[in-house]
């Protein structure tokens, strides 16, 4: 009974040492309690349900949508299906009917369905999306809507008081809360770019794309993921940070879509062992640049090989995910500027965001037997761009010798004879030493191939 009475005064201790924004009063017998209810008031209704459809064929063989055997074998149309999706999404310009949510909430969808707290049902339009964030943009009528005013995501701290808003399991309008757990949460391999706040206000299925809120009312975050090995809510829930998502919500509405650029630069975390070995400060911070791309904005900016970057427009770098989330979401021809650590001295560097070029060739000047085949270097926007060395194959001739040998499009050459190859010039002089056999090393989605040609 002892501890059950300690129990009680700290749950009451914990709620009264709430914020005084958050302990906003409601009578009680006479007594002042607090509640979060005149903020959910305020807030809940520019949280809306999403409900999405799409039909699919219930056979996807691909022979069947073939016209050759429709034809010949009098086949008959794919049957199909209805299916049907539920997700949130926040309202977040009133005055024009902007909703943020997921890509994953709308992904594929035919009809998108946004139902308000009121009760009222609107047909939204798909503004843009974009998977690599897994945000999207939905516009409905601006007929009398509520929206949530932004705060400053990189202003959170570990263990800010936050409230989850959204439609898990369709079950309508649902609020939890509980606090930042984590901030700039990374390689979850959700999305490319990732810097997520995590929580434990419980987060579950159909709550994707809903409100993450501060006391103040808020949005902090657009919910986006859980880690969970049932499928159900163990406290441990996602959040992408809102100064992201506006970012990205503003180029899509802009543009209709999100053309990234690139610096030309990839670097590693600065660990314990690298900063030993550069001699600095134990409590120094950063990305330590590992490589630079020739004739890239890095490259005529002067960023080099073992530059240590501490902060990118201001923003400080605590790893190489800062650097690649703040490059990845500025816009074409925008200047960013670096602070780097060369030989113990801070210098700044200037670069400007341009487009990845392609550069090609063709595979059969490398061996007659990859004729009909093109080589291309990996740009900025490919998801295997920075994870590995190598050369795409972008195009394969049906028919060709490239084909026959078993080359694929999508293939990516990570060594020509042993050598690893980075530009497909590179692959030109590598194979021209000894043209007459050629060993490809391949990888394939996560397969790892090998082919001699001779």
């Amino acid at each position: 009974m002892q501890a059950r009475r300690h129990w009680l005064i700290f749950t009451l201790l914990t709620v009264l040492s709430l914020p005084s924004y958050a302990g906003l009063p409601i009578s009680a017998d006479g007594q002042q309690l607090p509640s979060l209810a005149p903020i959910l008031k305020r807030t809940t209704p520019a949280v809306v349900n999403i409900l999405t459809r799409a039909t699919i064929p219930t056979d996807r063989n691909s022979l069947l949508n073939d016209p050759f055997f429709k034809h010949f074998f009098n086949l008959q149309p794919q049957r199909q299906r209805e299916t049907q999706g539920l997700g949130s999404g926040v309202i977040v310009d009133a005055k024009q009917g902007y909703i943020l949510t997921n890509n994953h909430v709308i992904k594929g969808a035919d009809i998108i369905t946004v139902s308000l707290q009121d009760g009222r049902k609107f047909d939204a339009k798909l503004v843009g999306t974009d998977p690599d964030t897994d945000i999207a943009v939905l516009k409905i009528k601006p007929d009398n809507l509520t929206a949530l005013p932004f705060a400053n995501s990189e202003k959170l701290q570990v263990g800010d008081f936050v409230v989850a808003i959204g439609n898990p399991f369709g079950l309508g309008q649902t609020v939890t809360s509980g606090i930042v757990s984590a901030l700039d949460r990374s390689g979850l391999g959700i999305g490319r770019f990732e810097d997520y706040i995590q929580t434990d206000a419980s987060i579950n299925q159909g709550n994707s794309g809903g409100a993450l809120i501060d006391l103040n009312g808020r949005l902090i975050g657009i919910n986006n993921a859980i880690y969970s090995r049932s499928g159900g809510n163990i406290g441990i829930g996602f959040a992408i940070p809102i100064n992201m998502a506006r970012e990205i919500m503003e180029q899509l509405i802009e543009t209709g879509s999100i053309q990234r650029g690139r610096l030309g630069a990839q670097a590693q975390d600065l660990t314990l062992e690298l900063v030993q070995a550069f001699n600095l400060d134990a409590n120094t911070q950063g990305a330590v640049v590992v490589k630079v791309i020739p004739d890239s904005p890095a490259d005529k900016a002067g960023l080099r090989v073992g530059d240590v970057v501490l902060k990118v427009n201001k923003r400080v770098v605590h790893k190489a995910d800062d650097l690649h989330n703040t490059i990845g979401l500025l816009r074409l021809g925008t200047s960013v500027q670096l602070i780097v650590l060369r030989n113990g001295k801070q210098s700044t560097i200037t670069a400007t965001i341009s487009r990845s070029k392609r550069v090609s060739i063709d595979a059969g000047d490398l061996h007659v037997r990859l004729s009909g085949a093109e080589f291309s270097n990996i740009v900025e926007d490919h998801p295997a761009y920075g994870k590995i060395d190598g050369i795409i194959i972008s195009r394969v001739e049906a028919g060709s010798p490239a084909s026959a040998a078993g080359l694929r499009k999508g293939d990516i050459v990570t060594k020509i004879n042993a050598q690893t190859v980075h530009s497909p010039s590179e692959a030109k002089k590598i194979a021209k030493a000894n043209n007459h056999k050629i060993r490809l090393s391949i990888a394939r989605g996560r397969t790892a191939l090998t082919l001699v040609l001779k």
